[in-house]
């Protein structure tokens, strides 16, 4: 189902920047190593993957067609279900029939919900009954990648330098109107991956151009913007790990890494043509990565180990 709504634009100023040393990314644990990296193929321009704890299955993001273009509006997007060995179980398993899409981006799953962004808007499915909800962002022009945080819903726009906020971030219900707002705008930061923090602030990376390498930053609850790490690339994907360390793709390096406030970033997997933003599974053992390379239209899955 499609709709459309009219929500109010609030901005937040007078956001405050400043370099600090924070406990929660004191994580100087044992170094990450690859004890494995498998590529699978028969993706189009895979651009996001998300990992679903419940049926333990991925959740790749496609735009289709035979040409990387990511702002057309060619309805040739998909969401594919995949195993974890990255086979594909379902081609198209969102959206349902008579639904289009047109070049999905950033996936966030949680308990039995999915949000994708879609060029200028967010949708969100039911993950059982594939029931839908396309929520239009007004004045956004590249959404890129969600975040769920509390009952809120954040979504990343890396071409207006802008971080929008959804309240509340589960709209399926139709009878629900969403209230828009934008707690960050033109801080020269062009967000692209975001995560939670576990202090509930909300973890950003800048993507811009490879002459304007963009870093790391964190969005407090009370609208504090921090700078964590500047001047690191390119960056796509975000993740926290457990021990507070950070892993991210860069595209600039054509890698993914892993950043930790003392020791910066520790490169971990290379030789990617554009490592997207990535899915996640960690155990006690280590780390298990599915990172789509968008222009390669391949998906590697790398497993990390300490």
């Amino acid at each position: 189902m499609k709709t459309g709504l009219a929500a109010g634009l609030t901005a937040c100023a007078g956001l405050v920047v400043s370099s600090f040393p924070l406990q929660a990314f004191a994580g100087e644990s044992k170094p990450l190593r690859v004890i494995s990296d498998h590529t699978a193929g028969g993706f189009q321009f895979p651009e996001s993957a998300a990992y679903d704890p419940r049926a333990k299955v991925f959740y790749v993001s496609q735009f289709g067609g035979s040409k990387l273009d990511p702002a057309a509006k060619d309805g040739q997007g998909k969401i594919s279900k995949v195993a974890l060995d990255g086979k594909v179980i379902e081609e198209r398993f969102l959206p349902a029939a008579g639904e289009t899409m047109n070049k999905p981006k950033g996936i966030w799953v949680k308990a039995n919900r999915l949000w994708v962004t879609d060029i200028d808007s967010v949708w969100i499915f039911d993950l059982k009954t594939k029931k839908g909800r396309k929520l239009d962002i007004p004045g956004i022009t590249f959404a890129n990648d969600p975040t769920v945080i509390g009952t809120s819903l954040y979504v990343s726009d890396n071409r207006a330098d802008r971080l929008y906020r959804i309240e509340p971030a589960d709209f399926l219900n139709a009878n629900i109107a969403p209230q828009i707002s934008i707690p960050l705008a033109g801080r020269s930061i062009y967000p692209n991956g975001v995560h939670p923090g576990k202090r509930g602030e909300v973890l950003i990376v800048g993507f811009q151009s490879p002459k304007e390498p963009r870093g790391i930053y964190s969005l407090t609850k009370d609208g504090e913007l921090r700078e964590l790490a500047k001047g690191l690339g390119r960056l796509d994907g975000v993740y926290q790990l457990r021990d507070g360390s950070l892993l991210v793709t860069d595209w600039n390096s054509g890698s993914l890494s892993r950043w930790t406030e003392k020791g910066g970033m520790e490169k971990l997997a290379a030789h990617f043509k554009g490592p997207a933003d990535f899915a996640t599974i960690e155990d006690g053992k280590g780390v298990t990565v599915a990172v789509p390379d968008l222009p390669g239209s391949q998906l590697r899955i790398i497993r990390l180990s300490r």
